[in-house]
């Protein structure tokens, strides 16, 4: 089971929680599981398309293609500027 936290007031109008809990098979990307469950998580698929997600994984600043695993912990946030990714988001 991974549980996802979204943050922010762009995105918290996109899903039905704050925190989602989805399980897992395997590893799987932070894309490849946010694809995969369209019904809880399909409102934050445009900002995903769109570059404008920033990732952490168990408080690690992450990508859209870091793993996950059975137990992580993902946060999400919306990114004002998509040029940016990862820490330079916070250190421009």
């Amino acid at each position: 089971m991974v549980t996802i936290r979204v943050f922010g007031q762009t995105l918290l109008p996109c899903v039905d929680d704050s925190e989602i809990q989805c399980d897992v098979a395997g590893p799987v990307s932070v894309r490849e599981l946010l694809e995969g469950n369209p019904d809880a998580l399909g409102g934050l698929l445009p900002f995903l398309r769109k570059g404008e997600l920033m990732v952490t994984v168990n408080q690690k600043v992450s990508t859209l293609d870091s793993p996950v695993n059975d137990g992580d912990v993902v946060k999400l946030t919306h990114q004002f500027n998509p040029e940016y990714e990862g820490a330079m988001w916070h250190n421009p």
